[in-house]
C-alpha cells in the first residue's frame, strides 16, 4: 500500500504578505553572508595570522565539503519523515541554525593560539549547520504555498536576500582596508559580527514566520532503494537537476576566472574587489525583475529566457580586448541584472515536480528533492573549478608569471567567455519544452486537495 501523506490545505493556501515572507527567508542572510568569507578569507587569514598549516586547513576544508555534500540527501529524506509537535521542518532548522552559529563563532572569532583541531570542529559545525538549515528551509519553502506563482515569489525573495548579503559582505574588506590595511583578525571580526548579528534574530524570525502543519500522518521507514528510485526514476527532476548543475557550472567558471581577467588581462588590480561588488549590487535587482518575468511567461519559459540572456551576455565577452574595459563593466552590469535568474526558476520548479510525484505515487519527497537540488548546485560549482583552472593552465596561462603570452591571455578570455555561454545554453536546452506549466500544475493541485479532503474525512471518527 502506498504511503499517503496528509496536510491541512490552509497551511498551503494562506496568503503570504511581504513582512511574513521576509521573516521566513531571514535566515538566508547570515548563511549567504558567511559563505564567501569562509571559503575565500578564513583559510588565508588563519594561515597567515594564526600560524595554522595551510595543508592542514586544506584537508579540514575538504572533509567539511564532503560532509556537506553527503548530508544533504540524508537530511532531506529524514526531514520528510519527521514527526514532532513542532512540525517536520522546524526541529531541523533550529538544530542546524544553532550548529551554524557555533561553527561561525569558532571560525570568525578564533582565540589566541587556536589550533587545527579548533578549526576542524568549527568547520564541521559550520558546514553541518549550514547544510541542515539550507536544505530544510528550501523544502519548507516549497510547502508554505501550493500556488504556482507564489512559489516563484518565495524563490525570488531568497535571491534578493542572498544578493543583498553578498553586497554587505563584499563591503567589509573595503572598510577593513580603510581602517587598518592588511589586518586579518579585523576582517574576521567584521565578518563574524555581521553573521552573528543577523543569525540570532534571523533564526528566530524564520522559525516563527509560518505555521508548519506539514507533519505526516504516519512515518515510513527510510528505504535506500525506494529513495534512489524516487530521484533517478523521475525524468523531470533529473532535467531540473542537470539544468541547475549547468547553470552553477557556468557561474563557477566566471567566478573562478574573473579575478584573473580583471587583474591580469586588463591590468586593473584596483578593481579586484570592486568588480564583484559592482555585479552583486545590480544583482539585488535581479530577483524582483525575474519574478515578474516568471509570472508572465511561466517558470520554464522564463528559465529558458534567463539562460539564453546569460549565454548571450557571456558570449559578448569574446569581443573584449585589453583596451575595452568599459565594455567589460557594461557586461558585468547586465550579468548582475540577470544574476541567479535561472536558479530562481529552477528552485521554484522543484516543488512543482514534488507535487507531481506525490499525485502519482502518494509519496511526499519535497525534502529529498530539494536536498538533491542542493547537491547539484555544489556539483556544478566543483566541476567549474575542476575544469576551468586546469584548462587555462594547459593553454599556458600562469597567474604567478610576471607576463603571460598573448596566446595564453586569449585562451584565458575564451574560457572565461565561452565556458559560461555554453553552460547556460545547455541549461536552456534542458528546460525547453518542460511539460509542467501553470495549467498542468493547477490540475495537480486540485487532485491533491481532493485526495487530502478524502483522507481528512476518513480520519474523523463516526458519531
Amino acid at each position: 500500500m502506498k504511503h499517503e501523506t496528509f496536510r491541512t490545505s490552509h497551511a498551503r493556501q494562506e496568503p503570504l504578505d511581504g513582512w511574513r515572507l521576509l521573516r521566513f527567508t531571514a535566515m538566508s542572510v547570515p548563511i549567504y553572508a558567511a559563505a564567501q568569507p569562509v571559503m575565500a578569507f578564513v583559510p588565508a587569514i588563519l594561515s597567515r595570522h594564526y600560524a595554522i598549516p595551510l595543508a592542514g586547513l586544506g584537508l579540514v576544508y575538504l572533509i567539511g565539503q564532503v560532509v556537506n555534500s553527503l548530508l544533504d540527501p540524508v537530511i532531506g529524506a529524514l526531514s520528510d519523515r519527521t514527526v514532532s509537535r513542532f512540525g517536520r521542518r522546524r526541529p531541523w532548522i533550529a538544530g542546524g541554525g544553532l550548529l551554524f552559529i557555533i561553527g561561525s563563532a569558532m571560525l570568525f572569532f578564533p582565540p589566541e593560539g587556536a589550533t587545527l583541531t579548533w578549526v576542524g570542529i568549527g568547520v564541521i559545525c559550520y558546514y553541518t549547520g549550514a547544510s541542515t538549515t539550507t536544505t530544510t528551509l528550501m523544502a519548507w519553502s516549497g510547502e508554505v504555498s501550493g500556488d504556482y506563482d507564489q512559489r516563484t515569489r518565495i524563490a525570488s525573495q531568497f535571491t534578493l536576500l542572498s544578493s543583498s548579503a553578498l553586497v554587505l559582505t563584499l563591503l567589509l574588506p573595503a572598510v577593513a582596508d580603510q581602517l587598518r590595511p592588511d589586518d586579518g583578525p579585523l576582517r574576521l571580526t567584521l565578518f563574524g559580527t555581521l553573521v552573528l548579528v543577523t543569525a540570532v534574530p534571523g533564526l528566530l524570525l524564520t522559525l516563527t514566520a509560518m505555521p508548519d502543519h506539514s507533519a505526516p500522518s504516519g512515518a515510513e521507514r527510510f528505504a535506500l532503494g525506494k529513495t534512489l528510485k524516487a530521484v533517478f526514476g523521475n525524468p523531470l527532476l533529473l532535467r531540473v537537476l542537470a539544468a541547475d548543475a549547468a547553470v552553477t557550472a557556468g557561474q563557477g567558471v566566471r567566478t573562478a576566472l574573473l579575478l584573473f581577467i580583471v587583474t591580469i588581462y586588463f591590468q586593473r588590480p584596483e578593481w579586484a574587489a570592486g568588480f564583484f561588488l559592482l555585479q552583486y549590487s545590480f544583482g539585488v535587482l535581479a530577483g524582483p525583475i525575474w519574478r515578474r518575468i516568471g509570472q508572465r511567461l511561466g517558470k520554464s519559459r522564463a528559465a529558458v529566457a534567463a539562460e539564453l540572456t546569460q549565454a548571450a551576455i557571456n558570449f559578448g565577452l569574446v569581443f573584449l580586448t585589453p583596451d575595452r574595459f568599459g565594455l567589460m563593466i557594461a557586461l558585468a552590469i547586465a550579468q548582475g541584472l540577470s544574476q541567479g535568474s535561472g536558479n530562481l526558476m529552477l528552485r521554484s520548479m522543484v516543488a512543482d515536480v514534488a507535487d507531481l510525484h506525490r499525485a502519482e505515487t502518494g509519496e511526499d519527497r519535497v525534502g529529498l528533492y530539494y536536498s538533491v537540488f542542493s547537491v547539484s548546485m555544489k556539483l556544478g560549482g566543483a566541476l567549474a573549478f575542476g575544469i576551468a583552472l586546469p584548462l587555462v593552465t594547459a593553454f599556458g596561462f600562469d597567474p604567478k608569471a610576471a607576463t603571460n603570452t598573448p596566446e595564453a591571455l586569449n585562451a584565458l578570455l575564451l574560457v572565461f567567455a565561452l565556458g559560461p555561454a555554453l553552460a547556460h545554453a545547455l541549461a536552456a536546452a534542458l528546460v525547453a519544452g518542460f511539460p509542467l506549466n501553470a495549467d498542468r500544475h493547477a490540475e495537480i493541485r486540485r487532485q491533491l486537495r481532493a485526495r487530502d479532503e478524502v483522507h481528512a474525512a476518513a480520519l474523523v471518527p463516526a458519531e
